[in-house]
Formats: C-alpha cells, sequence, structure tokens
C-alpha cells in the first residue's frame, strides 16, 4: 500500500498525518502477514501454520490497538479542531470498536504460540477476520479521507 501524500499542513495537522501513517503501515504489515497465512491452506499437518499464526496474532493486535491508542486518543485529547472530522469519528468509532472486539477474540483463540494444534476451524476462522477486516479498512479509509489525506497511485 502506498503512503499517503498530505497538503500543506500545521504542527497539528503534520502529528495527525504521522499517525495516519502509522496506523496505515501496521495495516500494510498486518495485511501482508494475513495473505502469507491464508496460502498455507491446507493447514492441518502445515509446520509453516504455527509460526506464521503467530506472527499475523502479534500483527493483528498491533494494528488493532494502533487505531485505539493513537488515533481515538488524538480525539480524546481534543487534537483536532475540524468538527467534520469529529462527525464521522463519531459516527464509525461504534463499528470500529464491535469490529476489535471480535479480531481480538481471533486472537485469543489463536495466539498459543507452538502449543496449537486445533487448525480445524481456521480457514472458516480466518476468512470471517478478513471480511472484519476489510469492513474496518472501509471505516478508516473515511476518517483518512475526512482528514484530507489519500493513497498514491
Amino acid at each position: 500500500m502506498a503512503a499517503i501524500t498530505d497538503k500543506p499542513q500545521t504542527d497539528r495537522r503534520g502529528r495527525s498525518l504521522v499517525m495516519i501513517n502509522k496506523l496505515v503501515d501496521s495495516r500494510t504489515k498486518m495485511l501482508a502477514l494475513y495473505s502469507q497465512l491464508a496460502r498455507q491452506k491446507p493447514f492441518v499437518g502445515n509446520v509453516e501454520v504455527p509460526g506464521l499464526l503467530e506472527a499475523f496474532c502479534q500483527a493483528l493486535v498491533d494494528y488493532a490497538a494502533n487505531a485505539h491508542f493513537q488515533l481515538y486518543r488524538y480525539f480524546a485529547e481534543k487534537n483536532e479542531r475540524r468538527q467534520e472530522i469529529h462527525v464521522v469519528a463519531k459516527n464509525i468509532y461504534p463499528d470500529i470498536l464491535e469490529i476489535t472486539n471480535k479480531v481480538l477474540d481471533f486472537n485469543d483463540k489463536y495466539d498459543c504460540g507452538d502449543h496449537c494444534a486445533q487448525f480445524s476451524e481456521l480457514e472458516s476462522d480466518l476468512s470471517s477476520v478478513g471480511e472484519l477486516l476489510a469492513d474496518r479498512i472501509e471505516l478508516e479509509d473515511k476518517l483518512i479521507a475526512a482528514f484530507g489525506y489519500s493513497f498514491d497511485d
């Protein structure tokens, strides 16, 4: 995924750009691991799966936490003055929180290091988490667009 380009900025807007770039970077890393893991089918008996699954779960939690501890703290600390951005953030936050909880449930089920042996449901669960991530990314992109940033082609 390409880096976000910015418009001329003030210091506050520069902070928001850095924060959004961190979110997009963690998202990109997580999606790369998701893709790598999804290509490992069949999962049962595949020696690559435990390590990839552990790396994916860590990246998933890092990504999920990034939005909450960076982006939404930014709003809670009243660092953003533009009302239209607050409206978008307020509207998408409940959905992002619900998705985050479901993503963390996936992590709780599969982040078990080398003692995971049950991968019979992994294909279905990975598909479900992929759909959740797609929804979350769509919501985040609405917020990124409200900030006035766009992705390079």
